[in-house]
């Protein structure tokens, strides 16, 4: 849609007895400005379960519609009560639902149905009722509210929680991700049920065709040479394919070795500044390196890893701290099972950066793709791809190797102003000791040694000592060896 986005979510108890200890219900709402769903597909999309518009190719935050449809459904198990949800999809007006589902058959049950005024706005709202335990899970809460800040800087964000205390993670960019888009499916990340469904769908006559028409960067030449490859004609019909061609072509496609790597023009990475204003907003670093590494692929999907390092500031803890993203979802648990852990945790050499274990360093890694690698069904962390890996552990090295300069150069300033102290400490000291040893009434003009920034000028090191030497030609040698021992 293009629009800034604006969200709104609040955690309210439904029990007016608010001593009653947790876990007890709650009322979740959220609301956002986006473009609203069409009222004709309200009752479907948060009444049954895998209904979407994400079962294409493309990266998304979610892959089968699943989210808010079980959050609704685990609150209706709960609490018994309805959902509400109330749609603006730029019509002048807003439709509002209240609704159930019913479990045995998968479908919304609708207790009613109302057109009320939209007042100008579109957008979403959800309100729905369930048994939460609200103290145990603040800390995390409000952990996903700040890494969702990070990732999306260009979003307003309000959060009101159980305790009615207000949380606004404000805007800091007005530039935002170009979209993805909806690309084919790769040959090497094919299996059998998706090339099925393919096949069903089929429009094309012959099996060139429907290779050239349905998978990524093939070509007439590069299909012909597959085909010979897989022992299958061209002219072939692809509806005429038998259970056990279609294993065998699966098969081919994956032993093949002559296909294209996949584009990543579909992807939506952060890129630099949307990403480095994030982590200055939320984390508030002195110092902060971006690596956004070329897109690479694995098992036939595209993907970008794009890694920051912050250092110091106000908000970043001591120690090693690791950030973790995928398609900007912040993923909170299971961090020592995730490749990411793997990779700052045990093959990166933290002193070969000048890195000290205890020094505040956050690790911010963020993997966009078609398809994220998780390993699990819960999407809480990333599998060990070996492609993955490469990726993530370049990345790092790249932006560590900037913050070791930063440290250096920062190192050398702080033993500049070390000696600077020592100098402006002793300095008049010196000047009133030469002063008298020369027999003159005025200090020599020092300060012409100090520069404000707190280094020290060769040229005038070097200049210095001639002067010194000319006024001292009145004092005899042993008077001078004299009080040279006397001062050190």
């Amino acid at each position: 849609m293009g629009v800034l986005p604006e969200v709104f979510v609040r955690i309210t108890p439904m029990d007016p007895d608010k001593g009653r200890p947790d876990p007890k219900p709650y009322i979740l709402k959220v609301q956002d400005n986006g473009p609203g769903v069409d009222p004709k597909y309200v009752p479907q999309a948060f009444g049954r379960v895998f209904f979407g518009s994400k079962f294409k190719l493309k990266q998304a935050r979610g892959m089968f519609g699943m989210g808010g449809t079980m959050s609704i459904l685990y609150g209706q198990i709960t609490t018994n009560r309805p959902v509400k949800v109330v749609s603006a999809t730029g019509e002048g007006k807003a439709y509002k639902f209240e609704m159930r589902i019913d479990i045995r058959n998968n479908t919304p049950v609708i207790m009613s149905k109302e057109t009320i005024p939209a007042e100008g706005v579109t957008g979403t709202s959800i309100e729905l009722a369930l048994q939460g335990d609200f103290f145990r899970a603040s800390s995390k809460i409000q952990e996903y509210f700040k890494q969702t800040a990070v990732v999306t800087p260009y979003a307003n964000i309000v959060l009101i929680d159980a305790l009615g205390r207000q949380f606004f993670y404000e805007r800091a960019t007005n530039a935002m991700p170009a979209p993805p888009k909806v690309t084919k499916p790769h040959p090497y990340g094919t299996d059998v049920e998706a090339l099925r469904r393919l096949l069903q769908d089929a429009k094309e006559d012959t099996l060139s065709k429907f290779m050239c028409k349905n998978f990524h960067r093939l070509g007439d030449n590069i299909t012909r040479r597959f085909l010979e490859f897989a022992g299958l004609k061209e002219e072939l019909n692809p509806k005429s394919l038998t259970n056990r061609q279609i294993v065998s072509l699966v098969d081919a496609l994956h032993r093949y070795d002559g296909f294209l790597k996949p584009d990543a023009s579909c992807l939506s990475p952060l890129g630099k500044e949307i990403l480095e204003a994030g982590i200055k907003k939320e984390l508030q670093p002195e110092f902060v390196a971006t690596s956004i590494r070329p897109p690479s692929a694995y098992s036939g999907f595209p993907f970008v890893v794009e890694v920051s390092v912050a250092y110091g500031g106000k908000v970043l803890p001591s120690g090693i701290t690791l950030y973790r993203f995928a398609n900007r979802i912040p993923l909170l648990y299971d961090e020592g099972s995730d490749i990411s852990w793997k990779v700052v945790g045990q093959d990166i050499d933290w002193k070969h950066y000048n890195v000290r274990p205890e020094a505040p360093v956050g690790i911010i890694t963020h993997v966009c793709s078609t398809k994220i690698p998780y390993k699990t069904v819960g999407k809480e962390y990333l599998a060990d791809r070996p492609e993955l890996e490469r990726e993530l552990k370049n990345a790092v090295r790249d932006a560590l190797r900037r913050l070791k300069i930063y440290l250096s150069r920062k190192g050398s300033i702080a033993m500049v102003q070390r000696k600077m102290g020592i100098y402006e400490k002793y300095f008049p000291l010196i000047a009133r000791f030469v002063t008298d040893l020369a027999d003159e009434k005025e200090l020599p003009n020092y300060q012409g040694l100090l520069r404000k920034k707190g280094e020290v000028v060769e040229k005038e090191k070097v200049e210095v000592v001639p002067s010194v030497v000319k006024k001292k030609e009145k004092v005899s040698e042993a008077e001078r060896q004299t009080t040279f021992e006397e001062f050190g």
